[in-house]
């Protein structure tokens, strides 16, 4: 008898089984909604930051627009328009285009990956919008240089001369180094990923600082602007010192390039607001060559 029961009690082991380790539904249930709620309250903390962040972007948005339309009236309702035949007003296409691209158009560029709605998504097309924005940056700078040198050639004007050029030239000159190094490292798909590595956080840095200097230039080129223009005496309606409408206007130009700027810099410094390093969604690109494998 002893026998039977022994066997009895081994043939059927399940009773040892507490019954939250058979995971019945009664116990799984609160389990389920615990980790909903949790993953509710993770995204509604996800979702504050980037509902910050959006506020901002929209700022950065409609301070870029008014900085390019206020250069454009600045030129059009005071100095005369645009052209381009050696005049005063090829020149005047030189202060409309390094705003619009060394800092607006540069601006827009830098804040891409800063964006949320391009995290969940592969990296390369937005690696490329980015580079694409870039190179129209750099090229409507280098325009904005030629406009200038152009006419000074046409009237026999010194190049190069003053701490405002100075300043311009040098953030046009890193920007062109850092397009082409940034193009090369981080859109070739044979470049490493410890090059990548090893430049991301210079490429980084020097961004900041070439918007730095654009901003610099961009500010120092409209007082050189309003100090020639605006001289006083037969010539001139009113001198500079009398703070005439044009110098309030150009002077309110100057404001909105700084707070453009400071918007920007604002947004790249905010860590939470960084992409991630590595997203799930994000498809791994390849030389064409190893595709096979």
């Amino acid at each position: 008898m002893q026998q039977v029961g022994s066997s009895t009690t081994d043939n059927f082991p399940l009773h040892h089984l507490n019954s939250s380790d058979c995971g019945s539904e009664t116990s799984a249930e609160p389990r389920k909604s615990k980790a909903r709620a949790q993953k509710e309250s993770a995204d509604l903390s996800r979702m504050r930051p980037n509902v910050s962040f959006y506020v901002f972007y929209l700022l950065l948005l409609g301070l870029g627009v008014a900085c390019m339309t206020c250069v454009c009236y600045w030129i059009t309702q005071w100095q005369g328009g645009f052209a381009w035949d050696g005049t005063h007003q090829q020149f005047n296409w030189h202060p409309a285009l390094m705003v619009t691209g060394l800092v607006v158009f540069y601006g827009y560029g830098a804040v891409l990956y800063r964006v949320p709605l391009t995290w969940g998504q592969n990296k390369l097309p937005w690696k490329l919008l980015h580079a694409t924005l870039m190179l129209l940056a750099l090229l409507l700078s280098i325009m904005g240089l030629c406009a200038v040198f152009g006419f000074h050639y046409a009237k026999n004007i010194p190049n190069v001369y003053s701490l405002h050029s100075w300043i311009g030239i040098a953030a046009t000159a890193l920007f062109a180094l850092q397009w082409v190094v940034g193009a090369v490292a981080f859109l070739l798909p044979c470049s490493p990923t410890s090059l990548r590595k090893l430049l991301k956080p210079a490429h980084v840095w020097l961004g900041g600082s070439i918007l730095s200097l654009s901003i610099m230039a961009c500010i120092s080129g409209i007082n050189e602007k309003l100090f020639f223009a605006l001289k006083g005496g037969a010539n001139s309606s009113a001198a500079y010192s009398s703070l005439p409408p044009e110098a309030v206007f150009a002077n309110s130009l100057g404001v909105l390039i700084v707070a453009f700027g400071l918007v920007v810099l604002l947004i790249l410094s905010i860590r939470r607001w960084q992409r991630p390093e590595s997203m799930p969604a994000e498809v791994v690109y390849s030389p064409l060559h190893q595709d096979d494998n």
